[in-house]
């Protein structure tokens, strides 16, 4: 199989960190787990094409990467013309839960608190 054109130039991603998601991720209180997902947001910088899974529907853009055991999520959206990949919501899974993190995602884009994935 061949390399991205991204792996192929050696493509590093900046990471940024809505004020949203930093706020949930302040809010974790062990520290191990907290670590564990800015470790999983850090590989973020690199190897796109291997991790996360695309999301449909309202998320249409944007990307869901599993960390923790796989009960986090960290929602992330890719901008390829500036090289930067950005996180918009970290949080656990609760699925049929107003705190479920995909909920949280949609309510926050829909009230343009996080600025929607525009298509180039």
């Amino acid at each position: 199989m061949g390399k991205s054109k991204e792996e192929a130039l050696g493509v590093r991603y900046k990471i940024r960190i809505t004020p949203f998601a930093l706020t949930i991720l302040k809010g974790i209180s062990e520290r191990r787990i907290m670590e564990k997902i800015i470790s999983r947001i850090d590989g973020l910088a690199e190897d796109l094409e291997k991790q996360g899974k695309p999301l449909v529907e309202e998320l249409a853009g944007y990307r869901s990467l599993r960390a923790v055991g796989q009960r986090y999520r960290i929602i992330y959206r890719v901008d390829r013309g500036l090289v930067v990949v950005i996180v918009v919501a970290v949080g656990i899974r609760k699925a049929g839960s107003q705190k479920d993190i995909y909920s949280l995602a949609k309510k926050m884009i829909n009230l343009r608190l996080v600025e929607p994935f525009k298509a180039k």
